[in-house]
């Protein structure tokens, strides 16, 4: 495994690429881990590492911006400026070490600061570049997610306690969303459905993100694809 932490400093090699996870601890309905969107950043940094010894995977950042999930216990969020703010300086370090810096974000709120944080190490002459898998299908803790999950680790899944939350169309609901976080239009914290989700779709889905994610960096590195 090119794991950062299992490391030592002697066999740190400055010419590799540094790939950070980057997820979040929020509810995930009542069915899925908090830790759902960091165990799939993860996943996928080591994915990624599996097929290239020059990708080294840090410890991830479990914490990002998921203040509309906030209504449900024990969502933790430290919101969308520290989160730039950790990632900036935390590439800013790395930059010391690594010429290449990747951010593989889990959860899609942290898309904005993610790649804010990226245009600012970028306009610092630092080589960096975020990635998070573009899932089909419904838009929290429905059958994509859970689908994932159940590929990962099935022991996390209460498939006992799956059950559909609000299904209609995320951009129906972003108006309010934006204004009001989750807990008005789901009271179950589930955008979508979980029926029907099972381990073997999970890893196929796995799959086509790390083709996504391989092809991305090849390309980054300038490597013909």
């Amino acid at each position: 495994m090119n794991s950062l932490a299992d490391r030592t400093w002697p066999e740190i090699s400055g010419d590799q690429v540094l790939a950070i996870p980057v997820g979040s601890t929020e509810q995930h309905g009542p069915h899925l881990p908090f830790s759902t969107d960091t165990d799939v950043a993860v996943a996928l940094a080591r994915a990624l590492a599996a097929r290239r010894d020059d990708v080294l995977v840090a410890p991830a950042l479990p914490y990002g911006s998921s203040g509309e999930h906030q209504a449900f216990p024990g969502t933790l969020s430290i919101g969308p400026q520290a989160i730039e703010l950790v990632l900036v300086e935390l590439g800013r370090s790395a930059s010391e070490t690594f010429g290449r810096i990747l951010l593989i974000s889990g959860h899609g709120g942290n898309a904005i600061p993610v790649n804010r944080a990226v245009r600012r190490l970028r306009s610092e002459g630092r080589d960096a570049l975020a990635w998070a898998p573009r899932w089909r299908g419904d838009a929290h803790a429905g059958r994509t997610e859970t689908s994932v999950q159940l590929a990962l680790d099935p022991h996390r899944v209460r498939l006992d306690r799956a059950e559909p939350g609000n299904t209609a169309p995320l951009s129906d609901l972003l108006p309010v969303m934006r204004e009001q976080g989750l807990r008005p239009v789901t009271a179950n914290g589930v955008l979508g459905d979980p029926s029907g989700a099972d381990a073997e779709e999970g890893t196929r889905l796995l799959a086509e993100a790390t083709d996504d994610l391989a092809t991305t960096v090849a390309r980054w590195l300038g490597e013909d694809t």
